[in-house]
């Protein structure tokens, strides 16, 4: 059965900040040289940051990335302008410029925890893991209570198939964001790696105690009661799977297997089907493939 490994995305910080806030917030930034024009100058940057804020609260996302350009040429030390500038281009999808600026945020003020944090994500969506790593453990230097940088530290330690330190992460990110469904889930999925089932179906459930609507997780906890041979929880899981994501096409095929394995070929039929259709509309020429192939073996198995 398919082992859905789910998105990295999750748990990075979003936080737009002004500068005032920064200031106020993060201690060690330097304040403004006592000279007239350097007031000036850092008082335009200041409502520049302002004015890309407000560009954001109006969904103006090129309007607000151009204003904390600005800023930050108006006063390179400004630490929120290259924040929240790496924020806007992240959210366009620009993750080497979101990168580089979430950079010239932790130049500004090295103690900037939430700037390595992102710097972190933003080199993790970008697969460069190994240095993603090392910012992301700079930022739990500075922050040890930073749960989304202990949870996108274990993404990264997953994909580097660190699976012991990978567990210590989302745990420990689980209990800084007890609320955030997310670590669970990943923390689950390390378990199946480690061949701990029992603990990977408490994670899972555990996910789903949070966010009920979680269809990977109801996925995975599916498959494991699939392996169990609990086909009718398994199918249970599997129907709310699909419940929670309608176009969660694995969720159907699963349901498919276990219609097969209960002899239920009409039944197989129908969602395997849909399965094959949602696989294909969706790209993935691979899995729309073996779902033909189980479609064939429910066809067979009704003659």
């Amino acid at each position: 059965m398919q082992v859905w490994r789910g998105k990295k995305a999750g748990l990075i910080g979003i936080w737009l900040l002004s500068s005032s806030v920064l200031v106020s917030a993060i201690p060690g930034v330097a304040a403004p040289a006592p000279t007239q024009i350097a007031q000036n100058q850092n008082q335009t940057a200041e409502a520049a940051v302002n004015q890309g804020l407000q560009f954001i609260q109006q969904g103006k996302l090129t309007d607000a990335i151009a204003a904390f350009r600005r800023a930050g040429q108006l006063d390179p030390k400004m630490a929120a302008a290259h924040y929240n500038l790496g924020l806007a281009l992240r959210q366009q999808g620009q993750l080497q410029p979101a990168a580089s600026a979430f950079y010239q945020a932790t130049q500004a003020d090295p103690r900037f925890a939430l700037a390595y944090a992102n710097l972190g994500a933003a080199l993790l969506e970008g697969n460069n893991v190994a240095q993603a790593r090392d910012y992301l453990k700079r930022a739990i230097e500075l922050d040890p209570k930073l749960g989304l940088a202990h949870y996108n530290l274990g993404l990264a330690l997953e994909q580097q198939r660190a699976y012991d330190q990978a567990a210590i992460s989302f745990k420990r990110s689980s209990e800084l964001s007890p609320n955030a469904p997310e670590p669970f889930y990943h923390l689950g999925l390390v378990y199946l790696q480690q061949n701990k089932d029992s603990e990977a179906y408490t994670a899972f459930q555990r996910a789903i105690q949070i966010n009920p609507k979680y269809a990977e997780a109801y996925y995975n906890l599916g498959s494991l009661q699939f392996k169990q041979g609990k086909l009718e929880e398994a199918l249970g899981s599997f129907r709310k799977s699909a419940e929670a994501n309608s176009n969660y096409a694995n969720a159907y095929y699963a349901a498919g297997l276990v219609f097969i394995k209960q002899g239920k070929y009409k039944d197989a039929q129908v969602v395997l089907k849909y399965a094959k259709d949602l696989y294909a509309k969706q790209g993935n020429s691979q899995w729309a493939a073996k779902a033909e192939q189980n479609l064939q073996k429910a066809n067979s198995g009704q003659q």
